[in-house]
């Protein structure tokens, strides 16, 4: 149970109300110490860094173009210190900011480190963390890019309880967080379990049918494998009316409002769906170029990206007005006996990533394309339009 306090007073600090009244609040500098040992002399080689609110360890010597001497300017941090990232406050309000050090090592000069000395480190953790996610530093930021350096975080008011109060609080949460934890991770298998399910029965239905007792035939293409014997085996180009493809033009990374003209990103297909929502905002200056307005059931496909995204698809249930395509994504559009919805379920099958897989190519292993006329000359199973 977590404990109601009878006595309360004011914190006087404008994000939090009232505290306990045994507690104390501190500046920041009254508790923890800064911290700049400096890796002069390449005194450890252990590579640290904030990775979404923890401190992650990375591979010195993975890192292309930077050389050893290029480490010597990072600052040495012990177990216990917290790290703070505390810039780029304005353009990047999702990322946490905080996290408690493991581990000896090395990390980046340009975020602050702070060795708490006055107060229970896991407590003053999670502490910074609540400040963190009521978005406490966004507001303390200054300077173009909304930085935040030491000299002000070190006036930062810190809530402080009695010693013995800190480690129960600190106990707490440790406890609860790592249930939690094992909780996400028993759900995350389960949800891993059900895509399965889901890849399994979209794969098996595209390809077989909804019959059990249906006499099959050999399809003739090898990675189809067996056909329903009512079924045909033909080349996506028999079923395609219309290719087409929008403008590289200048935009905002700001979503589209529907007074305003908006480009696709290529993220609107990921996960095997279409978002019309994930769009960018066209520059005044480049509203004339826009091609290609988005057209509802139609298939939306990434002609480019990295190996395991280029192909990626999504059916256009809702076409909003004012979005456009850009040169890295198809619209395409179906005959009359081809429904685009069977389509979309098909470019989620092996069938359909094997032969995209096959077809892709690029002078970058990072960044792959296909051309139009493998993607035409892709095979698939097709039932009657009614099927």
């Amino acid at each position: 149970m977590i404990k109601v306090y009878s006595r309360c007073k004011k914190s006087n600090i404008e994000w939090i109300s009232d505290i306990p009244y045994e507690w104390e609040v501190r500046p920041l500098f009254s508790v923890a110490s800064y911290s700049n040992e400096s890796n002069k002399g390449m005194i450890e080689d252990n590579l640290l860094s904030l990775s979404y609110g923890r401190i992650v360890r990375k591979n010195i010597e993975t890192l292309e173009g930077l050389l050893p001497e290029s480490f010597e300017t990072y600052q040495v941090v012990n177990p216990n210190y917290i790290v703070f990232r505390l810039t780029d406050l304005q353009n990047d309000k999702r990322s946490l900011r905080s996290a408690i050090v493991k581990e000896r090592g090395i990390i980046t000069s340009a975020y602050i480190a702070v060795n708490p000395l006055k107060i229970d480190p896991t407590y003053f953790h999670y502490l910074m963390r609540s400040y963190d996610e009521t978005k406490v530093f966004y507001n303390l930021g200054s300077g173009m890019r909304q930085s935040l350096r030491y000299s002000e975080l070190k006036r930062l008011p810190v809530v402080v309880p009695p010693h013995e109060t800190q480690l129960t609080i600190a106990n707490y949460l440790d406890s609860e967080t790592n249930r939690i934890s094992v909780l996400i991770d028993e759900k995350q298998n389960f949800i891993n379990l059900l895509k399965e399910k889901r890849q399994a029965l979209i794969s098996h239905v595209v390809t077989k049918g909804l019959d059990p007792d249906v006499e099959m035939k050999d399809s003739g293409v090898e990675w189809i494998g067996e056909i329903p014997i009512h079924w045909s085996q033909k080349r996506l180009k028999h079923l395609i009316s219309l290719i087409e493809s929008g403008t590289s033009v200048n935009a905002a990374n700001v979503q589209a409002e529907p007074d305003q003209i908006g480009v696709l990103k290529t993220s609107s297909v990921y996960g095997g769906s279409f978002d019309p929502n994930k769009t960018k905002t066209v520059i005044d200056e480049d509203i004339v170029r826009v091609s290609c307005p988005l057209k509802q059931g139609a298939l939306i496909v990434s002609r480019m990206n990295t190996p395991d995204l280029v192909g990626a698809a999504g059916y256009v249930f809702d076409a909003p007005e004012n979005i456009f395509l850009p040169d890295r994504l198809w619209q395409v559009e179906f005959n009359s006996a081809t429904l685009p919805e069977f389509v979309y379920y098909w470019t989620l099958t092996e069938v359909y990533r094997n032969q995209v897989k096959i077809s892709c190519e690029g002078t970058s292993s990072s960044m792959q394309n296909i051309s139009q006329g493998d993607f035409k000359n892709y095979h698939l199973a097709v039932p009657s339009l009614e099927e």
